[in-house]
């Protein structure tokens, strides 16, 4: 996460590029107000918030390993449709078996 998205989050109302600009000082993302803010957030709260927001996203990484695995849309309703004309349960088990190889933390 960066410093942008975790003030996004924490104040929404402010504009990047009108109220700040996050730089590149020799390889460290620096923030820069451009305005005078009443009410900004300090650099603890940024900090926290991008931990929190890094954490969240870690979180969900079985999630996003799954879409990687999941058939397509088209092939699982195919999948289902033979599934109901055989009475099989290829839809289920494929299904299963990327949850299984992906499980939630």
């Amino acid at each position: 996460m960066d410093i942008a998205t975790a003030i996004h989050n924490l104040k929404p109302e402010l504009e990047f590029g009108e109220d700040y600009v996050v730089e590149d000082i020799s390889g460290t993302p620096t923030l820069k107000w451009l305005k005078e803010i009443s009410g900004k957030p300090t650099d603890a709260e940024i900090n926290s918030k991008i931990t929190e927001l890094q954490t969240a996203w870690d979180n969900k990484a079985y999630a996003r390993k799954r879409i990687e695995k999941y058939p397509s849309i088209q092939d699982q309703l195919d999948m289902q449709y033979w599934d109901s004309v055989n009475s099989t349960t290829t839809w289920k088990d494929a299904i299963a078996a990327v949850k299984s190889a992906n499980p939630k933390p």
